[in-house]
């Protein structure tokens, strides 16, 4: 079977995971750095689901870890359809948080003003930490196609 870049137990597949806990912890950092971010539903379920793909990424990345140091094959079915609903859920739980944090940004920066009129709010903040989730589903929904490509072909 042909190996495609990001499989796991795969250098590859190591970097991808690596960049998906680095990315979902550096948006959960910026979102706990910004002032009153917990007055919003959307930026602490931004929290709750970078929190929970930094989880699934950083369990994966140790096996993946294993997988290497160990010459073992991850390519078994019952562990690729595990692998596959991980990702595809937290994925859509990314996705989710991601949009509705953008929604509630765009609200306070273009039409509500806030940031015009109160200082001390950290729009900045908030878009960088929404920018950081999206690149952290970036990477997620490529690693869900992937395994859901070798799942095909197992």
């Amino acid at each position: 079977m042909k190996v495609v870049v990001g499989s796991p137990g795969t250098w590859s597949g190591l970097l991808l995971r690596v960049g998906q806990c680095a990315f979902a912890g550096a948006s959960i950092g910026v979102m706990l750095s910004a002032y009153g971010f917990s007055n919003y539903t959307a930026f602490c379920y931004l929290i709750a689901s970078m929190g929970l793909q930094a989880l699934w990424s950083f369990g994966l990345l140790c096996l993946d870890i294993f997988a290497l140091k160990y010459e073992r094959d991850l390519h078994n079915p019952l562990l690729v359809s595990l692998f596959v609903v991980g990702d595809w859920v937290t994925a859509t739980l990314s996705l989710a948080a991601a949009c509705s944090s953008a929604g509630v940004t765009v609200l306070f920066v273009k039409d509500l003003n806030f940031c015009e009129k109160y200082h001390q709010f950290s729009c900045g903040r908030f878009q960088i930490s929404i920018a950081m989730a999206f690149v952290t589903w970036l990477l997620v929904a490529k690693s869900s196609l992937v395994m859901f490509w070798i799942l095909a072909s197992v």
